[in-house]
């Protein structure tokens, strides 16, 4: 049997990963036995608590998190094998058919959120038939076989191509990824590298390779059937609107007009593309350029805007730097918006969590010096579920506001 480095933690130090959060920081280790040689970056290691009582196995990090829980099965005395991976994965692909993301009027969603799914480091996209994996980490990326395989097993005949999207993690470990399996086609499809994709009745062209995230912003899903059931009546700006998914929702809710801007020239070719896709071209109008400077060249904002920024912080050495660019952005926001409109605005930073938002778009209301209420408190959607032992999953936050 093959030996494996084992972590042991320090007394006291394990109530959290018996509680189910699968991260272990450096800080809780009091000590690493190792066989041969010390664990390298990805490999599997034995975690055990200062009694020696296992705990169970995971992929060894160089980064405060040093760990990555992934197996819990009592009494297992090797890292995980093709048959456990196919079992998680499976159980994952399942949940989303049980929720009706795989057929009819939606073919696209999340297949695999990282630790709300028990596979932290691990993220796996589903296109009409493409899924997209991105790993996070090295164990991931070198775990690419059986992962693709466990896919396979649970979706069969179903699956039409599958694609890399791990760029981050080539650049920052070139010596260790292997390129060919960190982005592009692991198996093409025999198409175009960008295909059409249907979300709850509506079309939207997706560029799987070189889109941001893996093509499309799937998390906002819910929250676009929102502006699509307050849009009527409207005129409506999607500001940093990529490819436009808040915008075909509102002209698909019955929004008078919609201008969609973000910076990116090519996002927004893209957005044009899906209101012809949805025969919406007629009140669709785009504009390039920097949202910030927009909103203030503009004296009175349409009665309906949707801030959705990219995250303003990835660390938290940023957040207060982050902290302050959402409340400039809301601030400047409200303050031209007409009496009876509605504001929906996000955050995705998650470090900055739903408490300090809700706070900073309230201190910018208060700035503003208009009469704000809070209608609904926003998140992410079913199939990005947060595990309730990992609070840190859950990135999205937003919330929609009445200005009068």
């Amino acid at each position: 049997m093959e030996e494996h480095c084992e972590v042991v933690l320090k007394k006291g130090r394990t109530a959290s990963i018996e509680r189910g959060h699968p991260w272990i920081f450096s800080g809780a280790i009091e000590r690493l036995i190792v066989v041969d040689h010390a664990p390298s970056e990805g490999q599997w290691v034995r975690v055990s608590g200062a009694d020696q009582r296992p705990l169970g196995w995971g992929h060894w990090g160089e980064s405060s998190i040093a760990v990555r829980l992934l197996d819990r099965t009592e009494g297992s005395e090797a890292p995980p094998k093709s048959a456990w991976w196919a079992d998680k994965l499976g159980n994952a692909v399942a949940w989303r058919k049980q929720w009706g993301l795989m057929d009819g009027d939606t073919n696209c969603c999340r297949l695999v959120h990282g630790e709300g799914d028990g596979l932290s480091g691990l993220i796996i996209d589903w296109y009409a038939g493409i899924a997209v994996i991105q790993t996070h980490t090295l164990g991931m990326h070198f775990a690419l076989d059986e992962i693709i395989a466990g896919l396979k097993s649970a979706l069969g005949d179903e699956i039409k191509g599958i694609a890399a999207r791990s760029g981050k993690l080539l650049k920052s470990h070139a010596d260790k990824v292997d390129p060919s399996k960190a982005e592009g086609w692991l198996e093409p499809p025999g198409e175009k590298d960008d295909i059409v994709v249907i979300e709850r009745g509506l079309k939207y062209r997706v560029d799987v390779l070189r889109g941001q995230k893996t093509g499309f912003y799937l998390d906002q899903r819910d929250n676009r059937s929102l502006v699509r059931e307050f849009a009527q009546g409207h005129d409506v700006l999607n500001a940093f609107c990529y490819t436009g998914g808040f915008s075909m929702s509102a002209l698909a809710g019955g929004a008078r007009s919609v201008v969609s801007l973000d910076a990116s020239a090519s996002a927004l070719k893209i957005s044009e593309d899906n209101a012809a896709l949805n025969g919406f071209s007629e009140g669709h109008q785009t504009v390039c350029g920097d949202v910030l400077d927009y909103v203030k060249l503009q004296s009175e904002l349409p009665s309906l805007v949707i801030l959705d920024p990219p995250a303003y912080a990835k660390s938290r050495s940023a957040r207060h730097r982050a902290v302050q660019g959402y409340k400039r952005l809301n601030l400047e926001t409200i303050k031209r918006m007409p009496a009876g409109s509605l504001l929906f605005t996000f955050s995705c930073s998650q470090v900055v969590d739903a408490g300090l938002f809700e706070d900073t778009i309230i201190a910018a209301s208060i700035e503003s010096g208009r009469n704000v209420r809070i209608i609904r408190r926003l998140g992410q959607p079913s199939d990005h579920p947060i595990s309730a032992f990992h609070p840190e999953g859950g990135y999205l936050k937003g919330l929609l506001l009445a200005i009068d």
